[in-house]
């Protein structure tokens, strides 16, 4: 409904058809809309799940817009991949499933954030806690306090009567209404209605209410059983107050008699955690993580990528995605370096081993010295100057990245040389190779095996036999 206003008011004055279904229209109103989407008469239709109805037809479908997107299922996804072969499909969501996020991340899709919060906008004030009726009381008496309304949610059809019955005994001050989606439809507009024009102080309803309500007038949210809502259903529900510039409080209570799963507690802790505006991408991360990726084609929803590890997984997809986008793809050759140096990034240069981690990889990851350049200028900017240590992880990971572009086939330092094992496969210039050997006498060929160049550098102390090797590599390319 709000999206069907809005589009009215943008297009208002453009010769422009536009209509909506959903059960809140007659039999014949819906008809009649499917009528004119076949003949083309009707330009823009908004509508919710309905719209995915076997006998929808669409004469000249260009743009298939998704909006709440972690609200369909892997089967609603499935049928809409039949309705848009060939159509331009944008999907909207401050919480993004798992799947369309790693699929987003991976290059599958495109994806845009929007970072900036409306202007005058708060950070809502987020309480996670275990049940306490006094809490409970005062947090919805302040907000009645301040002339504003609470959203009670209670995902329980069956109890949510006995549920609003214990809230009149304990706030009888405060005047209740229900809502949830097994209610006739009149009926639940009815309440809709009341509670937007201020007749009601407090709704208490299922999570029927995550899906975009813009109610300026709601401040407070009050989750009962916080602990078995999924993580985008919290950050969703939470993100119906503060729609305002008021503050927004948000209570996420969990019952005292029973433990919490892990995964349980993992979700609270991260929405708690993660109150500033514009958090739905980290919260959506964080998603992934506890949850995991899923298949990306088809209904199942975890896949095979334990049989060959995340990283080859990733690395298959990143190679198929760049085949299909036209890019070449050069084989991926990786000279393996032994050297007796010691390097290392140090805890009390990051702090975080997870931060580290992440840097080893990035850094082996690296294909060219420019890579590695802007990756140090990074790590510097981030952590300030590097120590020694981490110079010679560097200067190590230049010469990796030299060798691997000349297709040397190892670098091996034992106790008297360097030597260089070059293969008919290097793109080493031979004649220039031969000429440095006749001029430098540091370099030799081993005499039991001409493939293998012997490298004898002048010094032997870490950073100048580091830096000696690289000028000899540079040379040869």
């Amino acid at each position: 409904m709000q999206h069907y206003e809005t589009f009215r008011k943008r297009f208002q004055g453009y010769p422009v058809e536009i209509d909506m279904i959903s059960r809140f229209r007659t039999a014949g109103e819906v008809a009649k809309i499917k009528n004119g989407m076949k003949q083309g008469t009707v330009d823009i239709v908004i509508g919710t799940h309905a719209l995915l109805a076997k006998d929808i037809q669409i004469k000249n479908l260009g743009l298939l817009v998704i909006d709440e997107e972690q609200r369909f299922g892997v089967r609603h996804k499935e049928q809409l991949k039949r309705m848009r072969t060939l159509v331009d499909v944008m999907t909207l969501s401050a919480t993004p499933i798992p799947r369309t996020l790693h699929m987003a991340l991976t290059g599958i899709r495109d994806l845009s954030i929007i970072a900036t919060p409306p202007e005058n906008r708060q950070p809502i004030e987020t309480y996670v806690l275990e049940e306490n009726p006094d809490i409970l009381r005062m947090a919805v008496l302040r907000e009645l306090e301040r002339k504003g309304q609470v959203f009670y949610v209670h995902n329980r059809v069956q109890t949510i009567e006995a549920q609003a019955g214990a809230l009149r005994r304990l706030v009888p001050e405060a005047s209740i209404g229900i809502a949830h989606g097994q209610m006739h439809e009149h009926d639940l507009e009815s309440v809709m209605i009341d509670f937007l024009e201020g007749r009601y102080d407090v709704l208490v309803s299922t999570s029927i209410i995550e899906s975009g309500l813009d109610m300026p007038h709601v401040n407070t949210i009050i989750i009962n059983r916080a602990d078995t809502f999924g993580l985008s259903q919290l950050y969703q529900l939470r993100g119906r107050v503060g729609r305002s510039v008021l503050k927004a409080f948000a209570y996420l209570f969990y019952p005292t008699h029973m433990p919490l799963t892990e995964e349980a507690q993992k979700r609270l802790q991260v929405i708690a955690e993660y109150s500033e505006l514009g958090s739905g991408f980290k919260i959506a991360m964080k998603d992934l993580e506890i949850r995991g990726a899923g298949n990306i084609l088809g209904k199942e929803q975890s896949g095979n990528i334990i049989e060959v590890g995340f990283e080859l997984y990733s690395q298959m997809l990143d190679d198929s995605i760049r085949h299909l986008q036209g890019e070449e793809l050069g084989a991926d050759f990786r000279t393996p370096v032994f050297l007796k140096t010691d390097f290392f990034i140090p805890m009390e240069y990051m702090g975080d081993e997870r931060q580290i981690m992440e840097f080893y990889k990035r850094f082996e990851s690296c294909g060219t010295e420019e890579e590695i350049d802007s990756l140090e200028q990074e790590m510097e900017d981030r952590f300030g100057p590097a120590p020694e240590i981490v110079k010679i992880l560097t200067g190590y990971e230049r010469i990796r990245a030299i060798a691997s572009a000349l297709r040397i086939e190892e670098i091996l330092e034992d106790s008297r040389a360097i030597r260089i094992t070059i293969t008919g496969q290097s793109t080493i210039d031979v004649k220039k190779m031969i000429g440095l050997i006749s001029t430098d006498r540091r370099l030799a060929v081993d005499s039991s095996n001409n493939e293998i160049v012997v490298f004898t550098p002048k010094q032997r102390e870490t950073k100048k036999k580091l830096e000696e090797l690289k000028k000899l590599l540079q040379q040869l390319s």
